[in-house]
């Protein structure tokens, strides 16, 4: 895939949003989320040719899932080049829409709204979750990646859940007031 720029070009373009979203829930400032995204695509045009797909009626599901894996990958990386601390930023309101259009306005609201909390959490607690919840790893996976224990892994990751409900509660409870 090296050699076919035109064939490159629809890839990118196709995926573009699911990479940006992907990516996203690593990285929080736009420009820099960006350029991972533009780091993960060349990741995967050079190792194309390592993409094996033995089940070619769910040859996209499988494409996706490699894309996915690739991008949490260099998001990873850059958060070590950065010391695992995220840069905090905002992202343009379009890039939600375009990310995944087969989601509904409501999917994609809540989606968002989960994904600004999550970005409150600790940056431990923050990438543990995306990678289980999220994303689907295992803690084994995780400990490997991250450098951590498994037992760290699961700490971590029912710290978040504990400020995700935390939270959850008082928004509840503040919807409650709201309407009384």
């Amino acid at each position: 895939m090296r050699n076919l720029p035109g064939y490159q070009k629809q890839l990118y373009e196709k995926y573009y949003g699911y990479a940006l979203k992907t990516v996203f829930r690593y990285i929080y400032r736009y420009d820099k989320a960006v350029d991972v995204v533009n780091d993960g695509f060349v990741k995967l045009f050079s190792h194309f040719s390592r993409f094996n797909c033995q089940e070619p009626e769910h040859l996209e599901k499988i494409l996706m899932g490699w894309i996915k894996k690739i991008m949490i990958n260099t998001a990873i990386d850059e958060l070590r080049r950065q010391n695992m601390l995220p840069e905090i930023g905002g992202i343009p309101e379009y890039v939600w829409e375009e990310a995944d259009s087969q989601q509904t306005a409501e999917q994609r609201l809540y989606y968002k709204e989960l994904i600004l909390e999550v970005k409150q959490l600790p940056p431990s607690y923050r990438i543990v979750f995306n990678m289980y919840v999220i994303d689907g790893f295992s803690h084994q996976e995780i400990a490997g990646q991250l450098g951590i224990s498994v037992g760290t892994s699961k700490s971590n990751l029912a710290k978040a859940r504990a400020h995700l409900q935390k939270k959850l509660n008082s928004d509840i409870g503040e919807a409650d007031i709201c309407s009384s």
